[in-house]
C-alpha cells in the first residue's frame, strides 16, 4: 500500500486550491440564475467541469480518484458548496454518463459540458421513485428514429440553468428493470418544460427544480446505451457520484476544521484558551478523526472504481462515512463557536446546511447500509 500522493498529484491538488482560492474569494451564495452562470463560467476557466472528461472533448482525462481530488480541493477553497455540488453533479451523474454510453450526436454534447457552456441536469428522481429505479413512470414511447417521451421529473438539480437533461424513462413497461432506458435531452426541443426553483434548506447555490415532458420528441440518437440499459447506466453513474462527488465534503470537512483550530485558539475564557479546555480540544480531535476515516475510505473506493472494479459496498460505506462525518462535523463546529456560528455571516450555520443534505441525496443512509449489508451475505 502506498498512501502518498504523486508529485504530480499534490501540485495538482494545490493548483485547483489556489485558483479557486482566487477566482472566488469574493464570491458569495448565490441564487440569480444569471450569477450562478457566471460561476459557473469561473469553475470551467479552471478546468472543473471536464475533469474526468476525454482530453479529444476538452476534459482533463483524469481517473477517478484525480477527479475526486480535484473536487476535494475545489470544496476546501470555495465556501459556496451549492456551486461546488452543482458542477459535481454535472460532470460525475451527466457528462460522464454521455461519455460513457453516448453515440454521434450525444458525444457531440461533451464539448460543451467540458467548457461549461452546456450545463447538465440529472432527472432522475421522481415523486414515487428515487433509488428504486424500477418505479419510474416518465415513459418514452419509440416511433421509428424518435421517442415520444411523457413524464415528470421531481427534483432535478442545476435544472433552472440546464442546457441538456440526462434523463430515464420506461421503454418497455413488461421488462421491469431492463425496461428503462437512458436519454441525453436538450433543453431546447419541443416539450421540455422546467419548472420554477424549488426553495431548499440549504446548498442554495446549486438552483434545483421539477422538469416534465410534455409529449417531448426525442431523437434516437440521443438515446445513451442500448434499449433498456437504463438502469444499469444509472447504477453506473451513482457509482462516480457517490464515489467522487462526496470528496468536495472532504475539503469542506477540511476547511471547517481550520476555522475551529483558529477560532478555539484565538477566543479566550476564565483567562486561557478555549482549545486549552479539554472538553473543546477532544471536540476538534473527534472532527479530526472523523474527516481523515472518512477520506481513506473514499480514496480506497475511487482508486477500486479507477481500476475497473466498481465495489458497491466500498462506495456504500465511504458516502456513508463522509455524510455522517459532515453532519457530525458541523454540528461539532456550532457549538465550538456558539452563538457565533448559530448567527449568518460566520459560515458555520451555512456549512450545517450544506451537510445535513448529505445522508438523502444520491442515495439515503438508510439505502447505503442496505447496499453493505447486501454485499455482505445478509
Amino acid at each position: 500500500m502506498d498512501f502518498e500522493l504523486s508529485p504530480i498529484q499534490r501540485e495538482r491538488y494545490a493548483g485547483i486550491g489556489t485558483a479557486v482560492a482566487e477566482r472566488f474569494a469574493e464570491h458569495e451564495t448565490c441564487t440569480d440564475p444569471e450569477l450562478v452562470r457566471l460561476a459557473w463560467k469561473d469553475a470551467a476557466s479552471i478546468g472543473l467541469t471536464g475533469l474526468c472528461l476525454p482530453e479529444e472533448y476538452g476534459g482533463a482525462g483524469l481517473g477517478a480518484l484525480d477527479t475526486a481530488l480535484g473536487l476535494e480541493a475545489f470544496g476546501r477553497s470555495c465556501s459556496d458548496m451549492g456551486l461546488v455540488f452543482g458542477v459535481a453533479a454535472h460532470l460525475l451523474s451527466c457528462a460522464v454518463t454521455v461519455s460513457e454510453f453516448g453515440t454521434g450526436e450525444a458525444r457531440e454534447l461533451l464539448a460543451g459540458m467540458a467548457a461549461g457552456d452546456l450545463i447538465a441536469g440529472n432527472a432522475m428522481t421522481e415523486d414515487e421513485a428515487g433509488s428504486d429505479v424500477g418505479r419510474i413512470r416518465t415513459t418514452a414511447t419509440r416511433s421509428g428514429e424518435q421517442y415520444l417521451l411523457e413524464g415528470e421529473k421531481s427534483f432535478v438539480s442545476n435544472a433552472p440553468i440546464a442546457d441538456v437533461f440526462v434523463t430515464y424513462a420506461v421503454t418497455d413497461p413488461s421488462a421491469g428493470f431492463l425496461g428503462i432506458s437512458a436519454f441525453a435531452v436538450p433543453r431546447e426541443l419541443d416539450g421540455v418544460v422546467v419548472g420554477p426553483p424549488l426553495p431548499k434548506m440549504g446548498l442554495n447555490g446549486c438552483l434545483a427544480a421539477r422538469v416534465r415532458f410534455e409529449g417531448c420528441v426525442v431523437p434516437a440518437h440521443y438515446r445513451l446505451g442500448a434499449e433498456g440499459a437504463g438502469g444499469a447506466i444509472f447504477q453506473q453513474s451513482m457509482a462516480w457520484e457517490r464515489g467522487c462527488l462526496f470528496a468536495a465534503y472532504l475539503g469542506l470537512m477540511e476547511r471547517q476544521l481550520a476555522e475551529c483550530v483558529g477560532r478555539t485558539t484565538d477566543r479566550r475564557q476564565f483567562g486561557r484558551k478555549i482549545a486549552g479546555f479539554q472538553a473543546v480540544s477532544h471536540r476538534i480531535a473527534r472532527m479530526r478523526q472523523r474527516l481523515e476515516s472518512a477520506r481513506l475510505l473514499l480514496y480506497r473506493a475511487c482508486w477500486l472504481l479507477e481500476q475497473g472494479r466498481t465495489d458497491v459496498s466500498a462506495i456504500a460505506m465511504a458516502k456513508t462515512a463522509v455524510s455522517e462525518a459532515a453532519v457530525a462535523n458541523s454540528l461539532d463546529a456550532m457549538q465550538l463557536f456558539g452563538s457565533a456560528g448559530y448567527l449568518a455571516g460566520a459560515g458555520i450555520e451555512e456549512q450545517l446546511r450544506d451537510c445535513l443534505p448529505t445522508t438523502i441525496f444520491s442515495g439515503t443512509t438508510e439505502i447505503q447500509l442496505e447496499l453493505i449489508a447486501r454485499e455482505t451475505g445478509l
